[in-house]
């Protein structure tokens, strides 16, 4: 239902530092309600063409940005080692916060964001975009409803090709800053992470390896780490910043069944399919065949994220749930600072319980 212009919720955004901001700005043009009003950059020229190119007022100031009384929330999609003194002063102008992933790179940085949010009365939500896509909440409502059975071995890629692109690779950019952003599998990994906790609980430990292999302008450029679940799952992330081309997504192994998702990051969704192609398919024990969900195999990995705005539009308005709460947040960044500890010492790191 359209909803009147008098009441849309009205955005703000703090730096435009993280690119999929543009594609929020892109999708909320056509929303009834919700409108983007300003913004602010710590690198002005970049937060002017980014504002005119939106027809967003410019703030110079981020104080002025945060004063205003026509705006309702912020976007943060600052560098990561900047959100939570972002989210802080955002939270005491009482402006409602959507961060852009990760949370922090720090534990310290995401109790930080955590006491702002409870202390200010804001309402916080991180842009997983994976649990935005139609695909992915099929398969949490089948394991909710245990059509797999008992779950002995997870596996979820989340890769990208972009260290091998010399425009990403430049020396400035910040994602390949150790000190703005850790490393690509902080920056990248965070989505596999946060997809296992949502679907399968806080994980009780990791081992990993994360390093560079094939390039050296970032920290590292490709990891693996296997969770361990309550249930005693194993769930095996990989994270490439160096992949070309790849098909299946996610493979679940239970004892009741096997569901194989293809084309769900951006290496698998990029290339073209075959004909008939399918995004999602089950085996169920004693079947003659796959089953085979209705779901498009040619979705371009763009519109998970430009699916993020309407669930958080709909959360501030009070019509839904946030994507991912701060403390959903931090556990993320426990699992994939636990995988890099366990990378540089070698061993399994055991995560905190609760």
């Amino acid at each position: 239902m359209a909803t009147s212009r008098t009441n849309k919720i009205r955005l703000g955004v703090i730096s435009f530092a993280h690119a999929h901001v543009n594609a929020y700005l892109d999708t909320i043009r056509d929303f009834d309600d919700a409108e983007a009003v300003a913004g602010w950059d710590a690198d002005q020229e970049r937060g002017r063409t980014q504002c005119q190119k939106y027809g967003l007022d410019f703030e110079a100031d981020l104080d002025h940005l945060l004063q205003r009384l026509d705006i309702d929330a912020v976007f943060v999609t600052s560098p990561t080692n900047q959100h939570a003194a972002h989210v802080q002063v955002a939270a005491q102008a009482g402006k409602h916060v959507l961060l852009q992933k990760p949370m922090a790179l720090t534990l310290d940085d995401c109790d930080v964001i955590i006491e702002a949010v409870r202390h200010y009365g804001i309402k916080f939500s991180l842009c997983y975009q994976m649990r935005a896509d139609p695909v992915n909440q099929k398969i949490k409502a089948l394991l909710d409803e245990g059509a797999l059975g008992n779950i002995a071995i997870v596996r979820r890629r989340h890769a990208i090709g972009l260290l091998l692109n010399p425009d990403f690779a430049r020396p400035g950019n910040w994602h390949i800053d150790p000190v703005q952003n850790m490393g690509m599998f902080m920056d990248d990994a965070s989505h596999a992470a946060d997809w296992f906790y949502w679907m399968l609980g806080r994980p009780t430990s990791v081992i990993a390896e994360i390093d560079n292999v094939l390039t050296s302008t970032a920290p590292d450029d490709n990891g693996v780490a296997v969770y361990r679940f309550g249930k005693r799952e194993m769930g095996i992330l990989l994270n490439s910043s160096t992949m070309l081309a790849a098909t299946s997504t996610t493979e679940i192994y239970g004892d009741k069944g096997s569901l194989i998702q293809d084309y769900g990051d951006l290496v698998s969704s990029s290339l073209p399919r075959p004909p008939g192609a399918t995004a999602l398919k089950i085996y169920r024990a004693g079947a003659a065949d796959w089953e085979r969900f209705d779901f498009p195999a040619d979705v371009p990995h763009g519109n998970r994220i430009r699916a993020v705005p309407r669930p958080l539009i709909d959360y501030l308005r009070g019509q839904g749930a946030p994507m991912a709460t701060a403390e959903d947040g931090r556990v993320c960044i426990e699992m994939v600072l636990g995988a890099y500890q366990s990378a540089r010492e070698g061993r399994r790191i055991l995560l905190s319980p609760s």
